[in-house]
């Protein structure tokens, strides 16, 4: 296979320091620069935490590395104000963005995909790289055709910035589609504690759990007359996410369109 050369933004993350070493040790990846404010103009060895057997450039912003790198994809795991401005940049330079930053708004990803038509290029947002998560997702959606009352309840770690998470977002929408706009509950439901009853989307809701210890976690509970359903996944490290990662590589060097979701490059 063809070596694919890449750049990372955000290597200090959790998220980035496994795809630091995923594009490190896959044998047709070729590491070649990543992005850091914080160390431009070092090497990424001179960051605590990095001791890799090839020299990897770092540079403060993404137009520098471009301009002095060529790259052929840009993993970006930054924030979404971050990452909606890298993955523009990468589009402008004709490097392909796999991005798994969310909290990405509507317009931002109508933006992209246009932008994408018209380079003919290839990009994809995924919220969750999990291949189970992905699944768990389509599970979901096959089993909301039979169920019309669910709620969504995702849990993350503490320090994660959006709510609901994106992998709940996506799961929702992948839900809507099969499934009529219903309200859930007592018609006269009220709260007594404002959000008790968390994000309506379409009539169902979204709970957000926020604790120390958790990583990204995710159960979608289905209920009907007499009976439930619970269709759940766990990931307990960052490792999780890197088959997808690499999935997401390798495939959008063979597309030339806009791609937001794992599960619509799975087989």
């Amino acid at each position: 296979m063809k070596s694919i050369k890449v750049i990372i933004a955000g290597p200090r993350g959790r998220m980035g320091r496994e795809a630091v070493m995923l594009a490190a040790n896959t044998e047709h990846f070729e590491l070649a620069a990543v992005v850091d404010y914080k160390f431009d103009g070092k090497q990424i060895n001179e960051i605590q935490g990095f001791q890799l057997p090839i020299e990897v450039p770092v540079f403060g912003n993404l137009e520098s590395c471009l301009q002095h790198i060529k790259a052929d994809v840009l993993i970006d795991l930054t924030t979404p104000e971050v990452g909606m401005h890298h993955t523009k940049t990468a589009l402008q330079y004709n490097v392909r963005p796999v991005v798994g930053t969310t909290g990405f708004s509507k317009n931002d990803l109508e933006e992209l995909e246009r932008i994408c038509t018209e380079k003919e290029i290839g990009c994809i947002i995924a919220p969750n790289f999990a291949i189970g998560a992905v699944l768990m997702m389509k599970f979901s959606q096959m089993a909301a055709k039979y169920f019309q009352d669910i709620e969504i309840i995702e849990l993350h770690h503490d320090q994660k910035l959006d709510a609901p998470s994106g992998t709940a977002v996506k799961t929702a929408e992948m839900i809507a589609e099969v499934r009529e706009a219903k309200k859930q509950g007592h018609q006269n439901e009220k709260e007594t504690i404002t959000g008790a009853r968390g994000a309506d989307f379409d009539g169902m809701h979204i709970h957000s759990v926020r604790l120390p210890g958790l990583v990204a976690h995710q159960q979608v509970l289905f209920g009907s007359d007499g009976q439930t359903l619970t269709i759940r996944h766990d990931s307990y490290n960052r490792a999780s996410f890197m088959s997808g990662v690499k999935v997401a590589v390798e495939t959008v060097m063979n597309l030339k369109t806009f791609v937001y979701g794992l599960e619509n490059i799975l087989e």
